[in-house]
Protein backbone atom coordinates (compact mmCIF):
# COMPACT_ATOMS: atom_id res chain seq x y z
CA UNK A 1 0.00 0.00 0.00
CA UNK A 2 1.20 3.20 -0.92
CA UNK A 3 1.33 6.08 1.26
CA UNK A 4 -0.55 9.20 0.40
CA UNK A 5 2.25 12.50 0.96
CA UNK A 6 0.21 15.67 2.04
CA UNK A 7 1.64 18.55 0.08
CA UNK A 8 2.32 20.10 3.99
CA UNK A 9 4.70 17.54 4.33
CA UNK A 10 6.08 17.48 1.08
CA UNK A 11 6.56 21.14 1.28
CA UNK A 12 8.22 20.51 5.34
CA UNK A 13 10.72 18.39 2.75
CA UNK A 14 11.60 20.73 0.44
CA UNK A 15 12.37 23.30 2.82
CA UNK A 16 14.54 20.87 5.20
CA UNK A 17 16.47 19.79 2.03
CA UNK A 18 16.94 23.75 1.55
CA UNK A 19 18.51 24.18 4.28
CA UNK A 20 20.50 20.82 4.89
CA UNK A 21 22.21 19.10 2.20
CA UNK A 22 21.60 15.06 3.21
CA UNK A 23 22.23 13.97 -0.28
CA UNK A 24 25.98 12.68 0.82
CA UNK A 25 24.04 9.93 3.31
CA UNK A 26 23.58 6.55 2.45
CA UNK A 27 19.45 5.87 1.51
CA UNK A 28 18.10 4.46 4.24
CA UNK A 29 20.59 6.88 6.87
CA UNK A 30 19.11 9.58 4.86
CA UNK A 31 15.63 8.73 5.30
CA UNK A 32 16.10 8.40 9.03
CA UNK A 33 18.32 11.64 9.37
CA UNK A 34 15.44 13.47 7.50
CA UNK A 35 12.54 12.27 9.47
CA UNK A 36 14.16 12.36 12.67
CA UNK A 37 15.17 16.20 11.68
CA UNK A 38 11.11 16.84 10.10
CA UNK A 39 9.83 15.74 13.53
CA UNK A 40 12.18 17.95 15.54
CA UNK A 41 13.21 20.85 13.26
CA UNK A 42 16.46 20.68 14.86
CA UNK A 43 19.16 20.67 12.31
CA UNK A 44 21.79 19.46 14.41
CA UNK A 45 20.45 16.24 14.77
CA UNK A 46 22.13 15.35 10.73
CA UNK A 47 25.74 15.12 12.65
CA UNK A 48 24.21 13.87 16.61
CA UNK A 49 22.86 10.29 14.80
CA UNK A 50 25.01 7.43 15.28
CA UNK A 51 23.82 4.72 13.08
CA UNK A 52 24.99 2.01 10.21
CA UNK A 53 23.66 1.70 6.70
CA UNK A 54 24.25 -2.23 6.69
CA UNK A 55 22.51 -2.40 9.90
CA UNK A 56 19.62 0.01 8.77
CA UNK A 57 19.48 -2.31 5.59
CA UNK A 58 19.04 -5.78 7.43
CA UNK A 59 16.48 -3.68 10.05
CA UNK A 60 14.63 -2.63 7.13
CA UNK A 61 14.12 -5.86 5.40
CA UNK A 62 13.31 -7.47 9.19
CA UNK A 63 10.29 -4.81 9.59
CA UNK A 64 9.04 -5.31 5.91
CA UNK A 65 8.98 -9.09 6.50
CA UNK A 66 7.02 -8.71 10.08
CA UNK A 67 9.41 -8.42 13.27
CA UNK A 68 7.88 -7.17 15.97
CA UNK A 69 8.16 -3.83 16.94
CA UNK A 70 8.39 -3.18 20.78
CA UNK A 71 8.34 1.01 21.73
CA UNK A 72 9.02 1.62 26.15
CA UNK A 73 5.69 3.79 26.12
CA UNK A 74 2.51 5.12 24.67
CA UNK A 75 3.65 8.17 22.83
CA UNK A 76 6.56 6.11 21.35
CA UNK A 77 3.49 3.42 20.02
CA UNK A 78 1.08 6.18 19.06
CA UNK A 79 3.81 8.23 16.74
CA UNK A 80 4.57 4.42 14.62
CA UNK A 81 1.89 5.05 12.05
CA UNK A 82 2.26 1.67 10.06
CA UNK A 83 2.53 -0.71 12.62
CA UNK A 84 0.95 -2.36 15.74
CA UNK A 85 3.52 -2.18 18.64
CA UNK A 86 4.38 -4.01 21.84
CA UNK A 87 4.25 -1.87 24.69
CA UNK A 88 3.38 -3.19 28.25
CA UNK A 89 4.38 -0.03 30.38
CA UNK A 90 0.46 -0.33 31.98
CA UNK A 91 1.05 -3.67 33.31
CA UNK A 92 4.74 -2.88 34.32
CA UNK A 93 5.69 -2.46 37.75
CA UNK A 94 8.35 -0.72 40.11
CA UNK A 95 10.16 -2.15 42.10
CA UNK A 96 13.43 -1.81 44.43
CA UNK A 97 16.21 -1.14 41.48
CA UNK A 98 13.88 -1.55 38.86
CA UNK A 99 11.69 1.10 37.21
CA UNK A 100 8.49 0.74 35.28
CA UNK A 101 9.76 1.28 32.23
CA UNK A 102 12.67 -1.26 32.68
CA UNK A 103 9.84 -3.92 33.91
CA UNK A 104 8.09 -2.80 30.96
CA UNK A 105 10.94 -4.06 28.89
CA UNK A 106 11.28 -7.15 30.33
CA UNK A 107 7.75 -7.96 29.74
CA UNK A 108 7.87 -7.00 26.79
CA UNK A 109 10.79 -9.53 25.46
CA UNK A 110 8.82 -12.20 27.27
CA UNK A 111 6.49 -11.54 25.06
CA UNK A 112 8.42 -10.86 21.60
CA UNK A 113 11.81 -12.85 22.34
CA UNK A 114 14.61 -12.12 20.02
CA UNK A 115 14.20 -10.68 16.37
CA UNK A 116 12.40 -7.74 17.52
CA UNK A 117 12.74 -3.93 16.57
CA UNK A 118 13.08 -2.03 19.89
CA UNK A 119 12.00 1.95 20.04
CA UNK A 120 13.19 3.92 23.20
CA UNK A 121 12.60 7.15 22.87
CA UNK A 122 11.66 7.96 27.01
CA UNK A 123 13.32 6.02 29.83
CA UNK A 124 17.21 5.69 29.60
CA UNK A 125 16.52 3.02 32.23
CA UNK A 126 14.59 0.88 29.24
CA UNK A 127 17.79 1.13 27.41
CA UNK A 128 19.88 -0.30 30.19
CA UNK A 129 17.51 -2.77 30.67
CA UNK A 130 17.10 -4.16 27.24
CA UNK A 131 21.26 -4.28 27.43
CA UNK A 132 21.05 -6.59 30.47
CA UNK A 133 18.85 -8.94 28.45
CA UNK A 134 19.90 -11.28 25.74
CA UNK A 135 17.34 -9.57 22.98
CA UNK A 136 19.30 -10.44 19.51
CA UNK A 137 17.50 -7.45 18.41
CA UNK A 138 16.96 -6.78 14.39
CA UNK A 139 17.54 -3.34 15.48
CA UNK A 140 17.47 -0.58 18.44
CA UNK A 141 16.55 2.66 18.07
CA UNK A 142 17.69 4.31 21.24
CA UNK A 143 17.37 7.81 21.80
CA UNK A 144 15.76 8.62 25.23
CA UNK A 145 15.87 11.96 26.23
CA UNK A 146 17.04 13.70 29.82
CA UNK A 147 19.63 15.01 31.95
CA UNK A 148 19.98 12.03 33.96
CA UNK A 149 21.28 8.83 32.25
CA UNK A 150 20.06 9.62 28.44
CA UNK A 151 23.69 10.05 27.37
CA UNK A 152 25.21 7.30 29.20
CA UNK A 153 22.47 4.46 28.44
CA UNK A 154 22.98 5.23 24.52
CA UNK A 155 26.91 5.48 24.66
CA UNK A 156 26.15 1.62 26.24
CA UNK A 157 23.92 0.73 23.64
CA UNK A 158 27.00 2.01 21.13
CA UNK A 159 29.55 0.35 22.73
CA UNK A 160 27.44 -3.04 23.26
CA UNK A 161 27.88 -4.42 19.36
CA UNK A 162 23.71 -4.30 19.17
CA UNK A 163 22.70 -2.82 15.60
CA UNK A 164 21.59 0.92 16.44
CA UNK A 165 20.32 3.98 15.75
CA UNK A 166 21.43 6.53 18.72
CA UNK A 167 22.87 9.95 19.16
CA UNK A 168 25.51 11.45 21.01
CA UNK A 169 23.80 14.39 22.97
CA UNK A 170 21.24 14.31 25.72
CA UNK A 171 18.48 15.08 22.96
CA UNK A 172 15.84 12.47 21.95
CA UNK A 173 12.23 11.61 23.09
CA UNK A 174 9.75 9.92 21.97
CA UNK A 175 8.85 11.52 19.02
CA UNK A 176 11.80 11.40 17.24
CA UNK A 177 12.45 7.35 18.21
CA UNK A 178 9.10 6.77 16.32
CA UNK A 179 10.33 8.83 13.74
CA UNK A 180 13.43 7.08 13.24
CA UNK A 181 11.14 3.65 12.64
CA UNK A 182 8.47 5.04 11.02
CA UNK A 183 11.71 6.68 8.15
CA UNK A 184 12.34 2.68 7.71
CA UNK A 185 8.59 1.91 7.46
CA UNK A 186 7.84 4.17 4.91
CA UNK A 187 11.61 3.67 3.20
CA UNK A 188 10.26 1.50 -0.17
CA UNK A 189 11.59 -2.16 -0.32
CA UNK A 190 12.60 -1.26 -3.89
CA UNK A 191 15.67 1.30 -4.17
CA UNK A 192 13.27 4.26 -5.27
CA UNK A 193 14.00 7.24 -2.78
CA UNK A 194 10.84 8.73 -0.94
CA UNK A 195 10.44 11.18 1.72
Amino acid sequence: MNRVIHPIEQESFRRLRARLDTSGFPPLTRAVVERVVHSSADLEYAADLVMDEAQLERAHAALHTGAPVVADVEMVAAGITRRETVCRLREARSGPGLTRSAHAVRLAYEEVGPGAVWVIGCAPTALEELLTLDVSPALVIGLPVGFVGAAESKAALRESGLPAVSNVSEKGGSAVAAAALNALLYHPVSTEETL
